[in-house]
């Protein structure tokens, strides 16, 4: 079943509502952009969300010290990096961190990197994010995913059980045709359920996991590696 997680968040308010939803994941970011947040102050974000809903940290540019030292002061179960991380960059950070490590890969244009297959090894997931210029990710910019499905699917067969989180321009309108075009364990979304960045709309987060767990019924959900 897909899961769900809500990234991009700043207020107590909106995690909460996260966790009400039924994300299984919840997001701060650490990586620069309008939604950046302090350890401390994503320390009180994360605290609304009960046991239970894993909390995710978005670093880029952050040595495997630096990450650690978030981490504990957030009390966070997953590390996402940013900034087209190798695998080293992953196995380099499990020296010194204990929770899942997220890799991020960016494309531009649905193009994927040579180096993906060794991602899905080395990461517990690879989290797919639309490639805009001068910004992370949170752009609203979405992926080309029917011709993306079939190079995911070559990139994947006989890979480690990483698992495949998507990002990327997703709203409740299209979550459905991306998770079956693609197939993902985890669908991300922060700029699509906005009023404001880093503000997120509590009817817009309904709509969108409304329309995600409606997959799980209707079967538009499928596996890109049967």
């Amino acid at each position: 079943m897909v899961e769900l997680k809500f990234c991009g968040l700043t207020r107590a308010q909106d995690a909460a509502q996260a966790a009400r939803l039924g994300a299984r994941y919840v997001g701060v970011i650490f990586a620069g952009g309008p939604r950046l947040l302090s350890p401390d102050r994503a320390a009180v974000v994360l605290r609304a969300v009960p046991p239970g809903v894993r909390r995710v940290g978005v670093f880029a540019a952050a040595s495997p010290e630096e990450v650690s030292a978030v981490a504990t002061i957030a009390e966070l179960d997953v590390a996402q990096l940013h900034g087209d991380p190798l695998p080293g960059t992953v196995a380099a950070l499990r020296r010194h961190f204990s929770g899942e490590i997220w890799a991020v890969v960016r494309s531009a244009d649905g193009s994927l990197p040579e180096t993906l297959p060794a991602l899905f090894d080395a990461a517990d997931a690879v989290v797919l994010d639309a490639k805009v210029p001068g910004a992370l990710g949170g752009t609203g910019v979405a992926l080309p995913w029917d011709s993306m499905a079939a190079p995911l699917a070559r990139a994947r067969r006989g890979s480690a059980a990483a698992r495949l989180v998507l990002a990327g321009g997703l709203t409740a309108e299209n979550v459905a045709a991306a998770i079956a075009a693609l197939g993902p364990e985890v669908v991300d979304v922060s700029s699509g359920v906005e009023s404001a960045p880093g503000v997120k709309d509590h009817a817009r987060m309904r709509d969108f996991a409304a329309a995600v767990f409606a997959t799980r019924t209707t079967g538009a959900a499928r596996s890109i590696i049967d």
